[in-house]
This record gives structure tokens, sequence and C-alpha cells, in this order.
């Protein structure tokens, strides 16, 4: 993973189109053995075998912190589909850790200034994790290149709107290889499940005069999520620390004269 992790360094930014797609794929060749991952991934199957009963674990969902579990219908994100995120950081961070500490791998591509350390604070193992932060004039292309060997794949879209056709290939390709895209900070038409954060609460920042002093203890999130086949569903959580790592739990009211461990969330 180290070697892929590599070809976020700068040294793409000077190739072309194909010289950088060529790096990639030679890359991708060193991802761990699949065996190391969440799941395997879906075998496309005979047609005569379409409909018969899977044997156990081929489900083809990727976990979530458990305190969103119920936000999704099947617990989790569903391989092979596309997810839009926005809204507050922790989500994404959370979904990577969910993934990664599980023993799935995934890579993250035009997000320079992601959060690692919040991010292994929640659990995330970065030996699984490849950084892209410079993907050159076409990050697109580069998900789709690393959709053939990963998990989850985590798109910057730095703004931009992907055209309806080029997201359809996109789909498709992620569909066939059993892998799931998520999309951030920027608009991908026809994504399966929308999920958004927004932060609406703090705790540890004093009230009062004293209001905006002290150390973050915890952060309050509401969290909705939006799809295709399902109705929308909104909850409202707390990320805090419990022994020594940061948690997604159900949102507390905290009690008089109970102080919390601080977090760097």
């Amino acid at each position: 993973m180290s070697e892929v992790a590599d070809s976020g360094r700068s040294d793409l930014a000077g190739l072309s189109r194909q010289e950088r797609l060529e790096q990639l794929r030679r890359r991708m060749a060193a991802v761990p053995a699949r065996g190391e991952s969440v799941a395997a991934r879906p075998v496309p199957q005979p047609a005569e075998d379409q409909g018969r009963p899977q044997p156990a674990g081929s489900a083809g969902i990727l976990p979530v912190p458990p305190a969103l579990a119920s936000l999704l219908p099947r617990g989790g994100l569903t391989r092979g589909s596309v997810v839009s995120v926005s809204g507050a950081g922790s989500l994404l961070l959370g979904l990577l850790a969910s993934v990664t500490e599980a023993g799935g791998h995934a890579a993250v591509i035009g997000l320079p200034r992601l959060g690692l350390l919040a991010a292994t604070e929640m659990g995330a193992e970065l030996g699984r994790l490849a950084l892209i932060p410079d993907p050159g004039q076409d990050p697109v292309e580069v998900a789709a290149v690393l959709l053939d060997g990963l998990d989850l794949v985590v798109l910057g879209l730095g703004g931009l709107a992907v055209p309806p056709s080029r997201a359809r290939a996109v789909v498709a390709r992620a569909r066939s290889k059993g892998s799931t895209l998520v999309v951030t900070d920027g608009h991908w038409d026809g994504a399966e499940v929308r999920l958004e954060a927004r932060v609406c609460g703090y705790d540890g920042m004093g009230q009062g005069a004293e209001l905006g002093r002290g150390r973050l203890r915890a952060l309050r999130l509401a969290v909705s999520a939006r799809g295709r086949s399902f109705q929308p569903r909104t909850t409202r959580l707390d990320l805090r620390p419990v022994r020594g790592r940061v948690e997604w739990t159900a949102e507390t009211v905290r009690q008089p004269g109970v102080f919390p461990e601080a977090v760097s969330l």
C-alpha cells in the first residue's frame, strides 16, 4: 500500500494524463492481497447461478460507525455503489476509519487537508489508506483506476460537477469491481445515497461569560441520509473520547459535574 500512497506525490503533476494512469496501474500491483480485506468482493456469476442464495460473507456491505448504521437500509455502504458525502469532515473520517479498521483498503483522492490524526483517533489503520492529494487534471479517471483494487475510494471533486454521462461510466465500473465510491466537495448526479453532517453543538467550550474557553470534549453532529430506495432519515450523534479513542455514540446529555476526556477533533 505504501507504493500506492506514493502516487499522491507531486511527481504526478509533471506527467501527461496517460503517463499518470500508467503509473497508477503499476502501483496497483502493490495493493495487499484481497484476503486481508473486509469481505471478498462479489464474483460475477454464470447466468444459470443468478438468483441462487449466495454464501455467507458475500452480502457486499462495507462497515460504518455503529451509531450511523441505523441510517442506512442495509446497515452500511453497499459495494458497487456511489455515495455523496457533504458537511462536517468528521463524517468522512468515520467512514474511512470503519472500513480500514475492519481490514479493508481505501484511497483518498484530491483532499490534501484530510485530518489523518482525527481518523487515527477514530480507529483508522493508515497502513491500509492510500493518499493522492494532487491527482492532476482528471481526478475522476484516477478514481476509476483505483476502483479496480480497493474497497473504498473517496474522491474530492474540488467544487466541480461531473457530467451525467461520465458519472454513469464510473458507476458501472464501481458496480463491476465491487468497490464503493464516495464523492465529496462537488456534484455527482445519480448517487444512490447522500449523507450530510452538520455540527450542532460542542461540549467543553464553556458557558455564559466563559463561552468559547476551555478544551473541546465532544462534538455533536446531526447526520441525515437520503436515498433512492428509502425515506430521508436523521440522527444526532456525539463524537467523544472513550478509553483513549474517539467513539460515535447516540447523543447524550452531560450530567452536572461530570467532565469527559478532552478530544482533538
